[in-house]
């Protein structure tokens, strides 16, 4: 088997001589080609000439979230085929790693190299689905290019928790959960629009959903990890299914109060709900639509603001080895 690993080196969880082991180890099942990324978008880049090629047949992303996204936004640059697209593989470097975590691999590096190298010779894989999401025609938005997500976006409040969090990194800054906590506060402290939110919910065939204040859109279960603790903001989200949808309608101490409990308290049989709680399952088309800019997350990088995004839902768009 020819493959591609491609490598962050600003990976927070593995170091250089870590890394040197894991391309050894799998340099020594295949024909391995190692490259480490030197800019934003490299991973990107890297993965879709490995789809474009006839003799890669897998392509390895060694790094967090962002780097899996980067890599799968490459491998399905023209689309999803699954048949023919090199398998995508995951060795978790990152701080979180959902996406690695919500398939079932272990959540350090070695024993997911290990765990791969055994899905390899026995030859287990599965086929995931995936979200897509794109300006929307006929508003402000509609030049932005779409762009794939493996686990989470958000639209509104948590995706400006998540560029306060982005700032202060580039400041210095650790990603740690209390720096996540605390950004969160201030968000919540700095939000104008508690009381009534700014966003619409709009799917074909059903009336829309005026007034949400903040909406979290999951393809997959687990929504995020508290260290080991999975977060379980929609419980019902599969890779076997399309989108889940959890959104808020009320921002107020309260609401929010009763939230952030549920959610530290969820489980895979029950997440957020109440009055001011609108979950939504196996959603394949819907658009959100803001009366004013608000920022835009997906798994996990702040993607500046928007007014309006469409999403789909696409079953069976990669296949993974796990």
């Amino acid at each position: 088997m020819r493959a591609l690993l491609v490598v962050n080196p600003a990976a927070t969880t593995t170091s250089a001589r870590t890394r040197d082991v894991l391309i050894h180890a799998l340099a020594s099942e295949m024909k391995l080609e190692a490259v480490t990324t030197g800019y934003r978008g490299h991973a990107r880049d890297l993965a879709r000439r490995a789809a474009e090629s006839e003799d890669v047949e897998l392509v390895v992303a060694l790094g967090g979230d962002g780097t899996v996204n980067e890599v799968v936004n490459g491998l399905l640059h023209r689309g999803p085929d699954p048949d023919r697209l090199p398998h995508l593989a995951v060795v978790p470097g990152g701080s979180t790693n959902v996406f690695a975590r919500a398939l079932g691999l272990p959540n350090d590096a070695v024993e997911a190299t290990g765990a791969l190298l055994d899905a390899l010779r026995e030859k287990r894989d599965r086929t995931v689905g995936l979200g897509l999401a794109a300006g929307t025609p006929g508003t402000e938005d509609e030049s932005v290019p779409a762009r794939w997500f493996t686990f989470c976006a958000g639209f509104g409040f948590d995706a400006g928790v998540i560029g306060r969090v982005e700032q202060q990194r580039e400041r210095g800054k650790r990603s740690t959960h209390a720096l996540y906590i605390r950004q969160a506060v201030r968000q919540f402290l700095g939000e104008p629009r508690r009381g009534r939110g700014a966003i619409t919910l709009e799917r074909p065939g059903h009336d829309p959903v005026h007034d949400l204040s903040l909406s979290i859109v999951c393809n997959t279960s687990p929504w995020t990890y508290l260290g080991n603790r999975p977060v379980y903001a929609s419980p019902g989200a599969s890779f076997d299914t399309a989108l889940d949808v959890l959104a808020l309608s009320r921002l107020t101490t309260a609401s929010v109060a009763r939230a952030a409990t549920q959610l530290l308290t969820s489980s895979p049989e029950r997440g957020p709900h109440g009055k001011h709680a609108v979950s939504l399952h196996d959603l394949t088309d819907f658009a959100l639509h803001s009366k004013v800019p608000l920022p835009f997350q997906m798994d996990g990088d702040h993607l500046g603001l928007r007014s309006s995004v469409t999403f789909t839902g696409v079953r069976r768009a990669l296949r993974v080895i796990v």
